[in-house]
């Protein structure tokens, strides 16, 4: 694929049928996307051995440390 590829004015290939398709199927008005977060290399490898060093799991303490940082923020508005 090159960079000229407009996908918008390609027609939809035969054996794609949505006759017996239903829309918003798998849609629930209540559920939640979980986004992924990625980290720089350093921050990552320091916050893997404080979470080691810890005992818990690295998403538990980003997200302690996240909480501890949002009640700072709230506590100086």
């Amino acid at each position: 694929m090159n960079a000229q590829t407009n996908h918008d004015d390609e027609p939809m290939p035969s054996e794609i049928n949505f006759s017996g398709a239903k829309r918003g199927q798998f849609y629930k008005a209540d559920s939640q996307l979980n986004l992924p977060v990625y980290l720089d290399q350093q921050v990552q490898s320091t916050l893997a051995a404080l979470a080691h060093a810890k005992g818990m799991d690295i998403s538990a303490l980003v997200n302690e440390l996240l909480k501890k940082d949002i009640e700072l923020i709230e506590m100086a508005r």
